[in-house]
C-alpha cells in the first residue's frame, strides 16, 4: 500500500525514503502505525477536513504486496507535519469499512427527500420528451400548421441535445445545486410559454426552452447520483432514476392522449409547472453537495464559451440539415447541404478548440482515449436512437394503422412501458449486489435487436397476442441500457471527469433521440410517398397529397374519416411506410450488439470520496494534467509535479493518487 500526500508547489520523499521528523523518526512508522497492517482493500482515499487546501493524505492499494508509504508534501509543509498527523488522526476514528463520510452525514429521510426531488425532475424531462406525440396532430390543426408537425417535437429534441454538453462544465464551476435548480428554473419558464402559446412561433420557443432546461436536468441527475453515492451503490440509484424516465417517457402518450380528448392539450405543459416548482423547493433545502461559491463573474470568465457556442451550433446545423431534408427542401438543395456540410466543419474545428484552446473544455477529449469509453459512448447512441423511435411511432402504428385514438394509443404503448421501468430497476439492483455491469448491457442489445426485427412481423389489423408480446420483449432489450453503459463509462474515468463524462454520456444520447425521430420521419415519409400511385388511384389527388410527403404523419386523423373502404388501403399505405421505418432500426439496434462486445469490465467499488467543485478544484486538477502533456513530449513536468506509475504503465500527475486498474473509485484528486 502506498500513502502521499501532494500539493502543487513541490514533493519530498519517495516511497522508499519517508520523510521523518526533526528527531530523525519516520512519520509513516511513528504517527500512522496502524496503517501499516491493515488490508489495503480496507483503506480508502480520505480528504483532509482541516482546511488544509494544499494536500490530501491519499491511500492507494495499487500494489497490495508492498508496505511502503510515500509522502509528497509542499516544503513549507515538511517542518512542521502537525497538520498531516492531524489529518490522520482524524481518519483513525473513522469507519473505514462501512459507510463512506458523505453517506454517513446524510439521513435516511434526507436521502429520500433528494431522490424524491430529482425523480420529480426527471419525470418531467422525460414526460416532455413524449407526452405531446399522440397531441402533435390536435395541436397542428389548432394552429393551422402542418409543417409545424414535425418542430414540435423536435424544437425540444434539438435543444435538449445542444445544451447537454455545457451543464456539467457548469456544475464544475458553480457547485451542483445551482445548477440543477437553474436547469429546473429554465423548464419552468419554457412549459409556462408553451402552455400560454397564441401561434406556432411562441409554441416552438416555448418548447426550445424546455429542451435547454430538460437538457440538463437529466445530466445533473446523474451526476449529482456520481457525487452522493459510490460507484457500487450509485448503481442503484440511477436505476431508480432510470426506471422513472422509462416510466415517464411511456406514460407520456397516456397523458397526452387523456390531455388532448378531455380537456385540452395546453395541460401536456400546464402539469409541469406545480411539480416542477415542488421540485425545486425541496431541491433547495434537501441537497447537501459541496458549494464552492463561485463568483458570477469569475465564473463567467472561466466558461468555454467558444466550445459550447460550436458544439451547439455544430449540433444544430447538422440536424437541420436532417430536418429540413427531403421535407421542406430537396435532399440536393444548397440548403441543406451547407447546414449539414458546415456542421461537420464546425464539429471539426470544435475537437481543435478542445484540444488545444480551451482551459476547461466542455468535452474533455482524454475521455476518448479509452477504447471502452468510445464503445460505450456509441452504444448509448444507439440505444437512445431506437428507445426514442418507439416511444414516437408505435402511436403512430396504433393510430394510422389499428385506428386508435389518441388516448387508446397511450394505452396500448403500456406493455412496453411497463416491462421497460421494471427491467430498469432491476438492473439497477443487481448492479450494487454484483457489481457486474456489462452481462445486462449485451442481454439488453439482444433482445432489442430482437423486439425490433418482431416489429416487422405485425399485422396491418389488431393481432393483440403480437403485439403485446413483442412489446415485452422490446421492453425487456431497452430497460437495462439506460443505466448500465453509464455505470462502464464511470468507472473508466477519474473522478475529475465525472461530470463531463456524464454530459457527454447525456449528449451523445440526446444527439441520438433528436436524429432518430428527424431520419425516422424522412423514411416514414419518403415510404408513404411511394404509395403515392396507389393512393392517387384510389383515393383521388386530394386524399393522395394529404396523406404523402410532409404531410403523411400530421394527416394520421384524416384516415380515420374515410368511408370504410379508402380507409383499408389507406392503413395498408401506413402499415407499410412503417414497416421499413422498423427494418431501420432493427439494423441501429444490432450495431449495439457488436458494440457492446468492445466494452471493458471492471470491478466497481463500495468507497466513496466527496468531490469538491470550483475553479480552485478545476485549476488544481488542471495543473496534473497539463504535467502529464510535458512528460509525454520529452519535457520536465512543472513545480511540484511527479511522474508516477499507478501499477498499470500508466503515469500521472501530481495531485492525483494512483489506483489499480478497473477501479476507478479509487482514484483521488491531490489538491483539494
Amino acid at each position: 500500500m502506498a500513502m502521499r500526500s501532494s500539493s502543487r508547489s513541490g514533493s519530498v520523499g519517495d516511497a522508499k525514503s519517508p520523510p521523518t521528523t526533526s528527531s530523525g523518526e519516520s512519520l509513516a512508522s511513528n504517527n500512522f502505525p496502524s496503517l501499516q497492517n491493515q488490508d489495503p482493500a480496507a483503506n480508502a482515499t480520505r480528504h483532509d477536513e482541516l482546511g488544509n487546501t494544499e494536500g490530501t493524505v491519499t491511500m492507494s492499494n495499487a500494489d497490495s504486496n508492498s508496505n511502503a508509504v510515500e509522502i509528497t508534501a509542499s516544503p513549507q509543509e515538511v517542518p512542521d507535519s502537525a497538520a498531516v498527523v492531524a489529518a490522520a488522526a482524524a481518519t483513525q476514528g473513522q469507519n473505514d469499512n462501512t459507510v463512506d463520510p458523505p453517506e454517513a452525514r446524510r439521513s435516511k429521510l434526507q436521502t429520500t427527500l433528494i431522490m424524491i426531488s430529482l425523480c420529480s425532475a426527471v419525470f418531467l424531462s422525460a414526460l416532455d420528451t413524449t407526452i405531446v406525440t399522440v397531441a402533435v396532430p390536435t395541436i397542428s390543426d389548432d394552429f393551422n400548421s402542418t409543417a409545424g408537425y414535425t418542430w414540435i417535437g423536435s424544437a425540444y429534441l434539438l435543444a435538449n441535445a445542444a445544451a447537454a454538453p455545457s451543464w456539467g462544465k457548469l456544475s464544475d464551476i458553480w457547485g451542483r445545486k445551482p445548477v440543477i435548480l437553474s436547469a429546473v428554473g429554465v423548464f419552468w419558464i419554457g412549459s409556462l410559454l408553451a402552455g400560454v402559446s397564441v401561434n406556432m412561433a411562441m409554441l416552438i420557443v416555448g418548447r426550445t426552452v424546455q429542451g435547454i432546461g430538460g437538457g440538463g436536468i437529466m445530466t445533473l441527475c446523474n451526476i449529482c447520483i456520481s457525487d452522493l453515492f459510490s460507484m457500487r451503490k450509485r448503481g442503484m440509484y440511477m436505476g431508480i432514476v432510470s426506471l422513472v424516465w422509462a416510466v415517464a417517457g411511456g406514460f407520456g402518450p397516456v397523458l397526452g392522449g387523456v390531455f388532448t380528448t378531455k380537456t385540452t392539450w395546453r395541460w401536456c405543459f400546464y402539469i409541469n409547472l406545480p411539480i416542477s416548482g415542488c421540485a425545486m423547493a425541496i431541491l433547495a433545502f434537501s441537497l447537501k453537495l459541496h458549494n464552492p461559491r463561485t463568483g458570477v463573474r469569475e465564473g463567467l470568465a472561466a466558461v468555454d464559451w467558444l466550445g459550447a457556442l460550436m458544439v451547439v451550433g455544430a449540433t444544430l446545423m447538422v440536424l437541420l440539415g436532417l430536418e429540413l431534408g427531403g421535407v421542406t427542401y430537396p435532399w440536393n438543395s444548397p440548403t441543406v447541404i451547407c447546414l449539414i456540410v458546415f456542421g461537420v466543419v464546425v464539429a471539426c474545428l470544435f475537437l481543435v478548440v478542445e484540444t488545444y484552446v480551451a482551459k476547461f473544455p466542455v468535452i474533455p477529449l482524454r475521455i476518448f482515449k479509452q477504447p471502452s469509453n468510445i464503445a460505450v459512448l456509441g452504444l448509448n447512441a444507439c440505444h437512445g436512437f431506437v428507445f426514442i423511435s418507439a416511444s414516437y411511432y408505435l402511436p403512430l402504428y396504433f393510430q394510422g394503422v389499428l385506428g386508435a385514438s389518441p388516448l387508446m394509443s397511450g394505452v396500448y404503448i403500456l406493455p412496453y412501458t411497463f416491462i421497460m421501468g421494471a427491467c430498469s430497476a432491476v438492473v439497477g439492483v443487481t448492479i450494487k449486489k454484483t457489481g457486474k455491469y456489462l452481462p445486462p448491457i449485451i442481454a439488453g442489445f439482444v433482445m432489442m435487436t430482437l423486439g425490433y426485427g418482431l416489429f416487422i412481423d405485425l399485422d396491418s389489423y389488431a393481432n393483440w397476442p403480437k403485439v403485446i408480446l413483442y412489446q415485452l420483449i422490446l421492453g425487456m432489450g431497452v430497460g437495462p441500457n439506460f443505466l448500465a453503459p453509464l455505470v462502464a463509462l464511470q468507472t473508466t474515468v477519474q473522478p475529475r471527469d465525472i461530470a463531463s463524462a456524464t454530459s457527454t454520456y447525456g449528449f451523445t444520447r440526446q444527439l441520438a433521440t433528436s436524429m432518430s425521430v428527424v431520419i425516422g420521419g424522412v423514411i416514414f415519409q419518403n415510404g408513404m410517398q411511394k404509395q403515392y400511385p396507389t393512393l392517387l388511384r384510389e383515393l383521388g389527388p386530394d386524399v393522395a397529397s394529404l396523406l404523402t410527403g410532409s404531410n403523411a404523419a400530421s394527416s394520421v386523423n384524416a384516415v380515420t374519416a374515410l368511408p370504410e373502404p379508402q380507409r383499408a388501403i389507406a392503413q395498408m399505405a401506413y402499415f407499410k411506410a412503417l414497416r421499413t421505418m422498423f427494418i431501420f432500426y432493427v439494423a441501429f439496434a444490432g450495431l449495439g450488439i457488436v458494440l457492446s462486445f468492445f466494452v471493458g469490465s471492471r470491478k466497481l467499488s463500495n468507497q466513496h470520496v466527496e468531490h469538491k467543485t470550483g475553479l480552485k478544484t478545476l485549476q488544481q486538477v488542471r495543473t496534473p494534467i497539463e504535467d502529464e502533456e510535458k512528460t509525454s513530449l520529452g519535457a520536465e513536468p512543472a513545480a511540484g509535479g511527479v511522474r508516477e506509475e499507478n501499477g498499470t504503465g500508466e503515469s500521472r500527475g501530481a495531485g492525483v493518487a494512483a489506483a489499480p486498474r478497473g477501479d476507478s473509485e479509487k482514484i483521488s484528486e491531490g489538491a483539494k
